[in-house]
């Protein structure tokens, strides 16, 4: 758990039952900080980082970090001292995760669609010595910040003159120290700050090169936010430990994107299924645009075999599921020498030092082999706690986390999600999946996209209400016929079907439950 004084995180521990091997000298935790894993050089005469028409190449990168890190420095931040900021993914992001890491500061990237509510807790939460905001941020009415790309309200206050500081060339940080805090997303509650360690990240984007075959050559797109932990692994770490570039998207943009891979030669990139759905629906799509890709890696709760296999067909490229959480990058995924039909049928089997369990929540014992459980793990990557220790004890039992998610665990070690343990829905006193009736829903041939979600009944507690994208009509008498066929017992039936042009996601990406959960009580 951490500890903060001052805007100074001087503590982040998580006690284990029992040291696990990986705390042993030369073993996963032995790793340099980020700072050493980021100073990779990028490809020869091509750019390490392209955002826009502004191409940053590995040694201008460098440089800007130095400088920044010596300005901050300047500023009186210091190693444990947290830096905030509240920027889309322009390069300016990667200058400031790296230039904390140089000091030994905490990096606290901030959503930058996050309102001023939010914002304002998270700030509480952090107390950092310096922030930084893009012009219109919501961090920018709470307080002094340096203002990027725009100007400032007095000289020395925008980024680009603090690029003018003394240069700083070597690490203040450890390896056991906090490099980032990261903050969970949702439709409700307030935000959580999760730690992760200089060597915890340091560990996962090593492993991430291999898992995934990436080298020099590839080319990664990052639309999703360099706030969130799936931004930040392969839109910054990933590709420096592998020396291969970075495509950086403000928003996503299914035309633009298309134009992105087609320029820039990429080959990987990294989403929930709805971001490549709109990359293969853009009217402008062509197989031809796409060539370059590769490896793509999707995940989301409800992602579905059917997804798999159109995507790696229309694409022309090989597209695995993969599951991991803000607390933990990657949980489970496939490698590259794995058989193809479990990376389409399963999430995948968890990864080198890492250890997984499914258990029953209500015991906490172990269940059997593909039987339903929540998914416990535990591994060198995992953060080292929240902001809030209350928060953090609530989440561990004896040094394993607990996900909140329900899984099913095959003899073989490949997982397979079913839901999110708060997410069931209780039908007269049976457990509904959503993810479940989700995957039965895309296996329909009309069927592009579906979310499932429980809505009250007086009389049975609650039902299950489908929201679908589809090619053709799709009603709840169809959708009554089709679970039929299926032989699916009839209480997982949808009650409530909702056709819709598109399914409405959150900033992350990811479905906007709170939302659909209303259309389902007032459907008109």
């Amino acid at each position: 758990m951490a500890i903060i004084e001052n805007g100074l995180i001087v503590r982040a521990t998580l006690r284990l039952a029992r040291a696990p091997v990986y705390r042993r000298a030369g073993a996963a935790w032995d790793r340099p900080t980020l700072d050493a894993m980021t100073r990779r050089p990028g490809r020869r005469g091509l750019a390490s980082i392209v955002d826009g028409s502004r191409r940053v190449d590995a040694s201008e990168m460098d440089t800007m970090v130095g400088t920044l890190a010596g300005s901050l420095r300047r500023r009186g931040v210091r190693r444990g001292d947290t830096v905030a900021w509240q920027l889309p993914n322009w390069f300016e992001t990667v200058v400031l995760y790296r230039a904390c890491w140089r000091l030994g500061a905490v990096a606290a990237p901030l959503h930058h669609q996050a309102g001023g509510n939010d914002v304002g807790r998270m700030v509480d939460q952090l107390e950092p010595r310096v922030t930084f905001a893009a012009p219109g941020a919501a961090l920018g009415e709470i307080g002094p910040v340096v203002t990027v790309r725009g100007e400032g309200p007095s000289s020395g206050d925008t980024f680009d003159e603090l690029l003018g500081g003394p240069v700083v060339l070597h690490s203040a940080a450890r390896p056991a120290d906090i490099a980032a805090v990261l903050f969970t997303s949702g439709s409700t509650g307030d935000p959580k700050g999760v730690l992760h360690t200089h060597r915890g990240l340091a560990y996962k984007m090593a492993q991430m090169v291999g898992v995934h075959g990436l080298g020099p050559s590839d080319v990664s797109l990052m639309p999703l936010p360099m706030a969130h932990v799936s931004g930040l692994l392969n839109g910054l770490l990933v590709p420096a430990a592998a020396g291969m570039a970075t495509v950086l998207m403000q928003r996503w943009d299914p035309s633009a994107a298309l134009g992105l891979i087609e320029a820039e030669r990429v080959s990987f990139m990294v989403g929930p299924p709805t971001l490549f759905n709109g990359l293969m629906d853009t009217p402008t799509f062509e197989p031809e645009r796409v060539t370059s890709l590769r490896l793509l890696s999707t995940g989301a709760m409800g992602v579905s075999t059917a997804f798999v296999a159109d995507a790696s067909a229309r694409l022309d490229a090989r597209v695995k599921r993969t599951y991991g959480a803000t607390e933990i990058p990657t949980i489970t995924t496939s490698e590259a020498g794995d058989p193809s039909e479990r990376g389409r049928e399963t999430d995948g089997h968890v990864l080198g030092d890492g250890e997984l369990r499914t258990v029953d929540p209500a015991t906490g014992r172990d269940v059997g082999s593909g039987a339903p459980g929540e998914v416990w793990f535990r591994g060198p990557e995992m953060f080292a706690g929240y902001l809030d220790a209350e928060a953090t004890r609530g989440a561990m039992h004896r040094g394993w986390f607990r996900t909140g998610d329900m899984g099913e665990l095959d003899a073989d070690g490949w997982l397979r999600i079913v839901g999110r343990l708060k997410d069931l829905i209780i039908r007269n006193g049976e457990n509904i999946s959503p993810a479940e009736v989700e995957r039965v829903l895309a296996e329909h041939p009309s069927v592009r996209q579906a979310v499932v979600v429980g809505y009250p009944d007086a009389r049975v507690g609650e039902r299950v209400a489908a929201f679908v994208v589809s090619d053709g009509p799709f009603d709840l008498d169809r959708c009554r016929e089709w679970f039929g066929q299926r032989g699916v017992a009839r209480f997982k039936t949808p009650e409530r079907v909702v056709r819709l042009d598109a399914v409405p996601l959150l900033p992350a990406g990811k479905p906007d439950l709170a939302q659909l959960r209303q259309r389902a009580v007032s459907p008109a």
